[in-house]
């Protein structure tokens, strides 16, 4: 054995040898990059340091220095593949380096000491994501990932191709302080100041993953914090390493008692039963020599060695006690001791990639090299002994696996070549090329969809089709265009006073990206009244308008709860019911309209006593009310209502002189009178002649009408409905109550009482939905408890609305928002407050939906559909839930402390997989609710969203089980899934699944699967049965892949 240590192997300053945190030897050997407090990054040859006793040797000393960090270097790292060499400092960057072959272009620093450069290492990427210090950096043993650690407690994952961030784990409590990755490629493990080592499983990534792509991978294997419950948080490190047979972990700054030791972690069981005991002081590193020894000398036979004899590791610790010391599996004693090997703490240990030598760098700014001879600590295995050791494991197959078949990789290729179209148009959106669409008659033949323009099956849309081009048609049509682009191009050059030529800059917000950069939930139906522009995305909501008549806050609701009260507290008597909110309230800055998040208009804020409108008296109260577990509050009788009907649409309460501007509005008014025996008059005016008018005995609370039907709700709580010819229609519909919430849509009524009841009447067949149905599960009475003094507040009524089915769609103030199922006579929670924090798809208006939204998965709509109604049934119903979500939760802030609470949770044991579990339920509860409504457009792109998770998640069973579902029970067991009667929904035995062609959703499910290979086994047999995999022709960008997707009849 031989300790090399030159004096000028150094990081030299003019007053101090600079600490030394780090070193690694480079994959070859020849080169030990060191990097000290100095902020500089030193390449030293090898070879050098072996011939530093040589004074005839005058080969370069030092290659070459980087100074790109703004403080402190505490890791340096080659890639395995030596193409990269990684930095990390106290500046909170990580700065990637790449040996450029050319020679460098200056000879030495100005006004430094510097020796001249002998190789050209520039900087190839500076990363970004660490909030304080970097500790410790790692490669993967296939390059595939960089992961980073450091004091902000975090683990970074950066992908070792394009060195884009691909995860944030942030699991850890306390400052991380080392990583190593297992040679089997198969998990890393990060030492932690929480007194942990946490194991990640994962999969190498493929060169061109994204972020999004990685939402499954690096999942936490196990935490191990045996070894360390009262280890020091003195050190400044706790690297550990992997053997290179990947049996075990050496994790330094263990404790064995009172004893400071390394703990050897025994992979699959994660448990330590060995430690190495003989440090007198906190252990900072352990590092396993990366080859393996025999502990015999092997005798030469026919394959090259003897297999009699053992393979041992060798493994090399050292820390705050400045002692080195070196063991091997075999012995229970260190091979080799040395004390005092420095002044100060050992900061770092390197081995060479022969196994042979050892570097270590102290913080007393020294760097030591200890050179073994060929049988000190055993003798040198063959490379080839350490992947036979690692194949047990995994280590020479790869994760993602190949393509089993040619079927395969043709699916593989249509996955991909989809995802890169969808791209493009994207990135063509967002640099703002402009796309007109195609019109015919003036309509608008397409659809927009968060900027993105969808090219419809066969140009069908709105239920009409159009042929398609030739191709000549279609080139000349390209020129045209590129010539308008070019023209367009020009127009926004502009001079300035002084002569100078500018173009004006496209703002992005311009370029179809959207409105806002506020959340928003943007969704387009099957049909569009209204063109289609290029930087507005529609919306077609099958709801009237909202119409705020509701008072702000919604509807006040008191609940007799169902749950006792467990105890009384102290002073539960002196508080008060409820908070006021003052005259003012909030300021809007967002409204939410029928065609999503649109910002405020201007207004005053209001100061002082808040004006009261004009009314008569307090309705009477019906004395049912008094036993009722749900108490809504009733609106008080007004002198005067009067609501316009604007082409067919109830306008909201305005005055005569606002409604009388439109000529054609028919205006309806309700008048009561000042004394409580005297009838109610009603009339409908147009152009300022009475069309007809009514007499009721009892004042009038609420009006609502529209084309085919007006009706009335009375303070004795019964209903009156008229023709538009002022005819009646029905007698009096007697209610158990006064009604609070009365709204029309097409042939449909709804009317909720102040007792918590819906009703939902016909008026064309002359029959109910459904019996009524109280409000009062939704008005979370059953977490209610009851009151000795009276009832318990609840969420208000915000809005209450009906579909064109007759389906009865309510939304809280807490931001809750409900449908009510006929067929299941039960209430569904659409959106709440849970998935506005926890899910990664809340107000999903992301690239990755514009992806979805092309052709480039499937077709962009189903064949004509007989029953033309069911296309706009329920669109935009589940995002307008979610932005009332938004508005009520986040907007107003009510959403901190359940933010607070999961950032909690994200980083305690148990909670790794919560975000992505809440990610994959939130878009499972769109696709049942969109189901349920029958919203057909939603339904397909949810669809396609959730399939991508999955597939990306690796969920095998989720994706088998979806598969089998879109083919409608073909490959159900005979004998078991029986069902009683036709099944609904998934379950039922039809060709179409929410308005779409069974067929056309799965080749769209399976062209998305394609690029899994972990899950091509399953998915090429659904490919075959769709005829899928064969070979498709090139022009498939000029649209052909839509008819080539049809089914044969």
């Amino acid at each position: 054995m031989h300790l090399i240590k030159p004096s000028w192997l150094s990081h030299s300053g003019e007053q101090k040898d600079f600490e030394v945190y780090s070193c690694h030897v480079s994959p070859d050997g020849k080169r030990l990059a060191t990097a000290g407090g100095d902020g500089h990054v030193r390449v030293w040859s090898t070879e050098s340091i072996y011939n530093a006793n040589d004074k005839t040797y005058t080969k370069p000393r030092q290659l070459c220095h980087m100074s790109h960090h703004l403080g402190t270097i505490h890791s340096v790292r080659f890639s395995p593949n030596n193409r990269y060499l990684a930095s990390g400092a106290d500046d909170k960057i990580i700065c990637i380096y790449k040996l450029d072959h050319n020679p460098p272009s200056h000879t030495a620093s100005f006004g430094t000491n510097e020796p001249p450069p002998v190789e050209n290492w520039k900087t190839h990427k500076r990363l970004v994501g660490h909030e304080n210090d970097v500790q410790d950096l790692a490669w993967a043993h296939d390059n595939s990932i960089l992961v980073s650690v450091g004091l902000d407690s975090k683990v970074v994952v950066w992908s070792g191709h394009t060195f884009e961030k691909l995860k944030t784990l942030a699991v850890h409590q306390s400052h991380v302080k080392g990583i190593t990755f297992d040679p089997a490629n198969k998990y890393f493990a990060t030492a932690s100041d929480d007194r942990t080592i946490k194991i990640f499983r994962f999969t190498p990534p493929a060169p061109n993953a994204t972020q999004h792509d990685m939402v499954n991978n690096f999942v936490l294997e196990t935490t191990i914090s045996a070894p360390f419950k009262s280890s020091p948080l003195t050190t400044y490190f706790r690297r550990c390493s992997w053997s290179p047979d990947g049996n075990h972990i050496a994790a330094a700054n263990a404790v064995n008692g009172p004893v400071s030791s390394v703990a050897i972690i025994e992979r699959t069981r994660w448990d330590s039963e060995i430690n190495l005991i003989g440090h007198e002081g906190p252990t900072e590193v352990c590092m396993f020599s990366p080859r393996l020894f025999y502990t015999k000398k092997p005798t030469e036979s026919a394959n090259g060695h003897n297999p009699s004899a053992g393979l041992v590791t060798v493994i090399a610790s050292a820390g705050q006690d400045k002692t080195l010391s070196i063991w091997n599996t075999n012995t229970s004693r260190p091979l080799v001791i040395v004390q005092d090997l420095a002044s100060k703490s050992i900061s770092d240990l390197a081995w060479t990639p022969d196994g042979q030598t050892l570097f270590a760098s102290s913080l007393d700014g020294s760097i030591v090299a200890i050179s073994f001879e060929s049988s000190e600590l055993g003798w040198v295995a063959k490379p080839e002994e350490n992947d036979k050791a690692l194949e047990k494991y995994g280590g020479s197959r790869k994760g993602m696996g190949f393509t089993e078949d040619v079927d395969g990789l043709h699916l593989e290729n249509s996955s991909k070549a989809g995802e890169m179209r969808g791209a493009e148009s994207r990135m063509g959106a967002l640099m703002g090329d402009f796309q007109p669409a195609q019109k015919e008659n003036g309509k608008d033949t397409g659809a927009t969809t968060n900027g993105v323009k969808s090219t419809p099956k066969n140009g069908e849309t709105n239920g009409e089709t159009e042929p398609r081009p030739s191709k000549e048609s279609a080139a000349e049509e390209s020129v045209a265009k590129s010539a308008e682009r070019i023209a367009q191009l020009k127009a926004r050059v502009t001079i300035t006073k002084d002569g100078k030529k500018r173009v004006a800059p496209l703002l992005v917000s311009s370029s179809g990206t959207g409105l806002s950069s506020l959340p928003q939930s943007q969704l387009v139906g099957a049909s569009s009244t209204k063109p289609a522009q290029n930087d507005v995305p529609q919306t077609v909501m099958d709801l009237t308008k909202p119409w705020e008549g509701l008072p702000r806050g919604g509807i006040a609701a008191l609940l007799l709860g169902n749950k006792r009260k467990a105890a009384a507290l102290e002073g539960d008597e002196d508080e008060e019911p409820s908070g006021k909110r003052t005259a003012t309230g909030f300021v809007p800055i967002m409204v939410n309209g029928v065609d999503g998040l649109e910002p405020a208009p201007l207004s005053a804020p209001a100061h002082g006593v808040v004006p009261t409108p004009d009314f008569v008296r307090p309705a009477v109260i019906n004395p049912s009310i008094a036993i009722s577990q749900v108490r809504l509050a009733v609106p008080k009788i007004r002198s005067h209502i009067l609501r316009p009907l604007e082409r067919g649409v109830l306008q909201g309460e305005t005055s005569l002189e606002e409604a009388s501007k439109v000529p054609e509005n028919i205006i309806l008014e309700a008048r009561n009178p000042g004394q409580i025996r005297e009838p109610s008059r009603i009339t409908a005016t147009k152009r300022g002649a009475l069309m007809w008018q009514d007499f009721l005995p009892r004042a009038i609370i609420l009006v609502t009408g529209n084309k085919n039907f007006w009706a009335a709700a009375c303070e004795d709580g019964t209903i009156h409905i008229w023709t538009p010819a002022g005819r009646r229609l029905t007698n009096a519909i007697v209610l158990e109550s006064q009604p609070v919430i009365i709204e029309s849509r097409e042939h449909w009524l709804l009317c909720i009482t102040s007792s918590g009841l819906c009703h939902v009447l016909n008026v064309q067949t002359m029959a109910a939905a459904h019996p009524p149905v109280s409000v009062g599960p939704i008005l979370e009475i059953a977490m209610a408890s009851l009151s000795p003094h009276g009832a318990t507040p609840a969420p208000g009524i915000t809005s209450a609305h009906l579909n064109s089915i007759g389906t009865i769609v309510v939304t809280l103030s807490n931001g809750d928002g409900f449908f009510y199922s006929s067929s299941m006579y039960a209430w569904q929670r659409l959106s709440e407050s849970w998935w506005a924090v926890g899910s990664q798809y809340w107000n999903s208006n992301d690239s990755s939906i514009g992806a979805l939204q092309t052709t480039a998965v499937g077709p962009a709509t189903a064949s004509k559909s007989k029953d033309t109604d069911e296309v706009n049934v329920s669109s935009g119903i589940i995002p307008f839930l979610e932005r009332h979500t938004t508005n009520e939760f986040l907007l107003k802030g009510r959403a901190y402390t359940l933010q607070r609470l999961i950032k909690t949770l994200l980083s305690k044991d148990g909670f790794e997989g919560f975000e992505s579990s809440v990610s994959i339920a939130h878009l499972e509860n769109r696709i049942a609710g969109a189901l349920s409504l029958g919203s057909k457009e939603e339904f397909r792109l949810y669809i396609f969203m959730y399939t991508k998770r999955i597939g990306a998640e690796g969920h095998r069973s989720k994706v088998e089980e979806l598969l089998n579902s879109l083919l409608g029970g073909i490959l159900q067991d005979k004998k078991g899934d029986r069902l009683i009667g036709d099944g609904k929904g998934w379950f039922s035995k039809d060709d179409t699944l929410c308005g779409w062609d069974r067929k056309d959703l799965l080749k769209g499910v399976v062209l998305i699967l394609g690029k899994f290979r972990d899950l091509q086994r399953l998915t090429v047999q659904y490919a075959r049965i769709l005829d899928m995999t064969a070979g498709e022709d090139e022009d498939d960008e000029s649209g052909s892949r839509n008819e080539e997707m049809e089914m044969g009849e």
